[in-house]
């Protein structure tokens, strides 16, 4: 006997006994969703009172800082945040809670509202485990538990949910174990899994790879092994990156007219990039970085215009770079190529500059020869272009200040030779420039003030000359500055320390003379950085002689790159290695920021004011040098500083024991007036060594700080039975004219 009847003689079903099951007869809830496929909403429902109850105790085991579910009161759906109700019966077919700041567990009662379809709890701090009774809500079409805290494994009841369409239950760090055999087969319905970013472990299950619906599919960042096997649906999207998946490369065949993402990258796979792969018509972004692939790259590796990413870096690719990798119109192709960290070889082919869509190009740690395209400047989108650590030639070609939106111009590690073009003042956008370790020669051109985004700038190990000009004030988002290792020479501007956002300064290994400036010390944030806070041991140090910068490009919607980068250096000072004379300015001993200081290899004199504001020093190194006067007691305060070097100064009087300077062997060394007291209370002259620079590079070998020696060095050597050298006038005029 059927039910007969129209919209607006249904009412809302009431639980004659509350205390028993919530749950709909389902013949009844069959039969309204045969009638109602498409459930209308309105914009003033009545929510079932039964379900109103399951969400108020489902709402009660939560924590909700920001009152996020304050409306949930009274009996009006639509009031109720993240609710959709049936609006002619009140059920709850809609539940998405989606990054409100809700934690705590998942009360069970959630599981009775069994009229549910869409069921969204994501990016919140729900904890435990997937409730069992999940598998209860039988009409789920979509699940999303994503960027919680939940753990365990899945539910095995979610065998149960044959309607799921979505299952997303990524960025759960506690969610792991093996994947359940049925996962590929429990709902011929499936179209996206989402179980990236979790702890799962195993292979994938066989079910996976001939489940016909499923178009999304999302493993990556596990624990995954096996081989990549070949998956026979036609996939949109596949994520297996980032586990421990082995094996060669498959076609992807039946997946050639519909694949738009693959995303293979950190794993173990290995063999050749099969031409087949260029068949994936459809592929917009391919990712096979960080595996083991070799050979070199068939020239019949072309893939169509609608490819925007490819990054085959950190991989063991060899041969010369690829003369087409892509087809490429007036409106489409590739916007980011990365080939870096291979073993590429030869030119770099004109043809790359066809690429006229291309925003970024890493061709970094290859072995590249000849020079850079003199074309390269057709690249008009171009906002990143790093080719460090090659062996190209030749100089920077002009033709570059064509790429006007570069953001990042990284050329280090290389054999360029030439000046500085002036012309390169036309990036006004750049903010990295890393010409360092080339033999570039010539003056830092003034025209340079019009790179007014600069906030990285590294010139070090080359051959440029001159004093420093006004052209770099202008570069007022300055974080890094190094002109380390060229043959730079006058007075230290009294600008040198005004760049608000400095972190660090490195001008070692030039010939720089006069005063150390005494300006203003207090503009640089870091420098002045004052939450001062223990170093764990482990923490390395990283030098500013030896920076890393990490750049990232990301590519974005259909074609719109994200390029940012992270500096990864110390915050300090390295004058060392030049001909700076006078005392050291006691505002330079006021940063409290600060973390290196290295001022080594000067004629400096006078006393070490007080250091007690510098808690977060590392490194202090002030060798080499005629500083006099008794060692400062608040050195040995400085409770995060690892490494102090004072030798071959003029300090004199007694370092009592009590001052823990045990814990920086040698760094009274050639100081011989000063007396160093020792666990038996004696009192040891810190006599000069047979070779003091040599003992002073050995001792330093296996430390954080790489030396630069200089000729000075070898002076003061043949000198090292002579203790009055260290600490007269003469003996330093002559090492200065020596140096000179």
């Amino acid at each position: 006997m059927g039910i007969q009847g129209n919209a607006s003689s249904l009412k809302p079903y009431k639980n004659p006994n509350p205390h028993h099951s919530l749950s709909l007869p389902l013949s009844l809830l069959l039969l309204i969703l045969l009638i109602y496929p498409n459930p209308p909403l309105s914009a003033s429902v009545e929510l079932n009172p039964d379900h109103q109850a399951s969400l108020l105790l489902f709402k009660s085991w939560l924590q909700d800082p920001n009152q996020a579910l304050s409306t949930w009161v009274g009996f009006n759906c639509t009031s109720w945040a993240g609710l959709t109700c049936h609006n002619q019966t009140g059920w709850l077919i809609s539940l998405n809670l989606t990054a409100i700041n809700l934690s705590g567990p998942l009360h069970p009662m959630l599981c009775m509202i069994t009229t549910l379809e869409t069921l969204v709890l994501s990016r919140n701090n729900f904890n435990g485990t997937i409730p069992q009774c999940f598998g209860n809500i039988w009409g789920l079409k979509t699940l999303d538990l994503g960027f919680n805290r939940f753990s365990g494994d899945i539910p095995g009841t979610f065998v149960k949910l044959r309607h799921l369409r979505e299952l997303l239950l990524n960025g759960n760090q506690g969610l792991g174990g093996f994947l359940p055999s049925w996962i590929g087969n429990f709902s011929k319905k499936l179209e996206k899994l989402d179980l990236s970013s979790n702890m799962f472990r195993g292979k994938i299950p066989k079910t996976l790879f001939y489940l016909e619906s499923l178009e999304y599919l999302d493993l990556g960042n596990n624990y995954l092994l096996g081989n990549v096997g070949e998956f026979h649906q036609p996939l949109v999207y596949l994520n297996l990156g980032s586990n421990e998946l082995s094996g060669t490369l498959p076609c992807f065949s039946a997946s050639v007219e519909s694949l738009s993402v693959l995303n293979l990258a950190n794993n173990s796979i290995v063999g050749g990039i099969p031409t087949c792969i260029a068949s994936l018509r459809s592929l917009s972004r391919l990712n096979l970085s960080s595996n083991g692939l070799k050979y070199e790259i068939s020239p019949r590796l072309v893939f169509s215009e609608k490819l925007l990413v490819l990054d085959l870096s950190f991989n063991d690719l060899s041969g010369p770079l690829p003369s087409k990798i892509a087809e490429t119109t007036d409106k489409s192709g590739l916007v980011l190529l990365d080939l870096s960290h291979n073993q590429f070889s030869g030119e770099i082919p004109s043809r790359i500059t066809e690429l006229k869509s291309l925003q970024a190009l890493f061709l970094s740690h290859n072995l590249l020869t000849g020079e850079i395209p003199a074309r390269i400047g057709n690249l008009t989108y171009l906002q990143v272009i790093d080719l460090s650590h090659n062996s190209l030639s030749g100089s920077i070609p002009s033709n570059i200040v064509g790429c006007f939106q570069l953001l990042a111009l990284i050329l280090n590690d290389n054999n360029l030779y030439g000046e500085i073009q002036p012309e390169l003042d036309a990036l006004d956008s750049l903010k990295i420039l890393d010409i360092s370790n080339n033999k570039i020669s010539g003056e830092i051109p003034l025209t340079l003030a019009g790179c007014k985004s600069l906030e990285v700038v590294d010139f070090s190990s080359n051959n440029l000359s001159g004093a420093l000009n006004d052209a770099i004030t202008k570069w007022q988002n300055l974080r890094f500055l190094s002109l380390a290792r060229n043959k730079f020479n006058g007075a230290l501007p009294n600008w040198l320390f005004t760049f608000q956002m400095m972190q660090a300064m490195d001008l070692s290994g030039n010939r720089f003379s006069g005063f150390i400036p005494d300006g203003n010390f207090n503009i640089s944030l870091n420098f002045n950085y004052n939450d001062i806070g223990p170093r764990t041991p482990e923490e390395p140090l990283i030098t500013i002689q030896d920076p890393e910068i990490k750049a990232f490009a990301t590519v974005a919607g259909s074609n719109e790159l994200s390029f940012n980068y992270d500096l990864f250096s110390t915050v300090g000072i390295d004058l060392s290695g030049n001909l700076l004379h006078g005392e050291i300015p006691a505002g330079l001993f006021g940063l409290q920021g600060l973390e290196y200081l290295n001022l080594s290899y000067n004629f400096l004199d006078g006393q070490i004011p007080g250091l007690e504001k510098m808690q977060r020093l590392r490194v202090l190194d002030l060798s080499h040098n005629s500083l006099s006067g008794q060692i400062p007691e608040n050195i040995s305060s400085l409770r995060n500083l690892t490494l102090l070097n004072l030798s071959y100064n003029c300090f004199s009087g007694i370092v009592p024991k009590e001052q823990g300077y045990w814990r920086f062997p040698g760094a009274f060394a050639g100081n011989p007036e000063l007396c160093v007291e020792s666990s038996g209370g004696k009192c040891e002259m810190a006599s000069i060594p047979t070779v003091p620079a040599k003992a002073f590079k050995e001792e330093m070998e296996d430390g954080p700080i790489s030396v630069w020696v200089f000729g000075v060095s070898a002076i003061v050597s043949f000198y090292s039975g002579v203790v009055s050298m260290f600490c007269s006038a003469r003996a330093r005029n002559y090492i200065m004219q020596t140096k000179g």
